[in-house]
């Protein structure tokens, strides 16, 4: 395996001095290859669902390993999308020139090798090979097992296009290791690995977080709120918690826990249940909520779990302040959305929540780097340094300071 990443490195020394004009004409014929090749995809994708099934994994993760013709397009859309994209690399930030006549400019580069580890998803094999072959980077990528049929035949699919091109195929490459101990060793090549981004379940993000010798940007989870205000649009606040919640219930820009404001639950509680059990949607309440609606009780662990199935927690809150405070307390620093007509109840929660996308009258499931213009994401970030919320090309560059003189010397 370390083999296969001094490949991966010097290959991303040439993808680096890559133009713009080049990277787009790769992308798009990776994505012509892609739906060219959709049958055979949906036929590898079939022998993981397969696997998936008799394994008993989880509907949610089925559901994020499926391949139709649809999603097939859409992998090759996003392909497209981020190839017309400005390119970011060589991309002048700030210019001075000092006293002493020397010219100084940050200019952003590629970070380097891109290490990319995930569950399921097959989608984002191209996603992220795409984002990072834009932004300059070569990437490993570190799939499930669960998914390793998908994802090889994604990744033989967009390796060819980059030897057709007379360009290393290395630039994107997948981690033959599948196992646990496959992350382990990934997570300390620090030698050949710049940048480490894992997307998975909470245990395999804090393994990583607390193990990786390579600077992490950790996917965490997504624990999501929508909060109903007192002075909110009950239609409105109802069509916006059920999408959050339902439209697809086992990604992490979901609803997993709704605040009702109390001067709103009477009114607004048995509406939003019988709109979620039209949606098969298991209900469980604080104490105040079961004393409006008969529903399953809520415990303190409810107020912490990321569902990603079709099972939502209610509470109720005294107000703003309890809303926010319960945010601080049990979010992960994601999603979280206010419902209200109140212009300053609105700008207090933006100023106040403390999280990657912060919305007003808006669903949760618009955290998407596609959704926001990026074509694609490699992940949504809950770090607050470097990179925050969907990450797309932009967030995988650094600087350099290029400084332009004519003999100066220090004194």
């Amino acid at each position: 395996m370390e083999e296969i990443l001094k490949k991966v490195k010097e290959s991303s020394r040439i993808i680096a001095t890559l133009n713009g004009e080049i990277k787009r004409k790769i992308l798009n014929e990776m994505a012509n290859r892609l739906e060219k090749y959709t049958d055979e995809i949906i036929i590898e994708n079939k022998k993981d669902l397969e696997f998936a099934k008799e394994n008993n994994l989880s509907s949610a993760l089925i559901d994020r390993l499926l391949l139709d013709e649809k999603r097939v397009k859409s992998m090759a859309d996003a392909l497209r999308d981020i190839a017309k994209l400005k390119d970011p690399v060589g991309r002048v930030i700030d210019g001075w020139k000092i006293d002493n006549g020397l010219t100084i400019q940050k200019v952003k580069i590629p970070i380097g090798v891109i290490g990319i580890i995930y569950e399921s998803r097959p989608n984002v094999t191209s996603d992220a090979a795409g984002l990072c072959f834009m932004s300059g980077n070569a990437c490993i990528l570190k799939g499930g097992k669960e998914a390793y049929h998908s994802n090889s035949i994604i990744i033989e699919i967009l390796r060819y296009v980059l030897e057709k091109n007379h360009l290393p195929a290395d630039a994107v490459s997948i981690l033959p290791d599948y196992s646990r101990s496959g992350v382990e060793w990934l997570i300390k090549q620090d030698k050949y690995v710049d940048l480490i981004i894992p997307r998975g379940g909470e245990k395999l993000i804090r393994f990583v977080s607390e193990n990786s010798k390579v600077p992490v940007v950790k996917h965490d989870k997504g624990l999501c709120h929508v909060y109903v205000h007192k002075d909110a649009d009950l239609d409105k606040a109802v069509n916006i918690a059920i999408n959050a919640k339902v439209q697809r219930p086992g990604v992490c820009n979901a609803m997993e826990t709704l605040l009702v404001d109390k001067a709103m639950a009477g009114e607004f509680l048995p509406k939003i249940k019988e709109e979620m059990e039209k949606n098969e949607v298991e209900l469980r309440g604080c104490e105040i909520t079961l004393e409006y609606i008969d529903i399953k009780p809520a415990n303190e662990e409810d107020w912490h779990t990321e569902y990603l199935d079709k099972i939502l927690s209610i509470r109720v809150v005294d107000d703003l302040e309890d809303a926010i405070e319960h945010i601080e307390t049990y979010g992960s620093g994601h999603s979280d959305s206010i419902v209200t007509e109140n212009y300053s109840a609105a700008e207090e929660f933006l100023n106040r929540v403390d999280s990657a996308c912060v919305y007003v009258n808006a669903s949760t499931r618009f955290t998407d780097g596609g959704v926001f213009g990026f074509g694609a994401e490699v992940g949504i970030s809950t770090n607050k340094l470097h990179a925050r919320g969907p990450m797309g090309i932009d967030d995988l560059t650094t600087y350099k300071y290029i400084i332009l003189g004519n003999g100066q010397v220090r004194e």
